[in-house]
């Protein structure tokens, strides 16, 4: 039998109620894909400010950073690693850059503000378990109060 009317009041509600629960299926997996690919990307920065950061311990070590007895041969800041240092093992004295930006945090909100101050650092002189700033920079991290999806707070990755 061939209706006249289009769809039942029951055929709408089912629909708009497969719909709703798609919906609510879908939301959820699209923040935690958002989440996921933040962490990506912080895991990304972390590893290319450390990378940065031994660079140039080994370039200190190696006698191609002047450095004074009483300096632990991390970098003072984090812009040094972009500004670079004159390698003075180089007959030409040319300079060694270690990065060529200091990548943003991802979870930080604040997009105007510089990258160089949006992460915590910790000097080579500050314990592990509650890092600090001091004359030096020996490891960074996150400055988010949030966990990540591994149950580990974002800041101790």
């Amino acid at each position: 039998m061939a209706r006249e009317h289009g769809f039942t009041l029951i055929e709408v509600l089912i629909t708009a109620a497969i719909v709703a629960t798609l919906a609510s299926i879908a939301l959820p997996l699209s923040e935690l894909a958002a989440q996921r690919s933040k962490e990506t990307e912080l895991r990304r920065a972390l590893q290319q400010i450390r990378d940065a950061l031994d660079a140039y311990k080994r370039a200190s070590d190696e006698g191609r950073i002047l450095r004074s007895t009483d300096q632990s041969g991390y970098p003072p800041t984090l812009v040094a690693l972009v500004d670079g240092v004159t390698d003075v093992k180089s007959p030409s004295h040319a300079t060694i850059y270690f990065l060529r930006r200091i990548p943003r945090d991802p979870l930080y909100a604040d997009t105007t503000t510089p990258a160089e101050r949006i992460w915590g650092l910790r000097s080579y002189e500050s314990p592990p378990t509650d890092p600090k700033p001091g004359k030096d920079v020996f490891d960074v991290y996150s400055l988010s109060a949030r966990t990540g999806l591994n149950g580990i707070p974002y800041k101790e990755w």
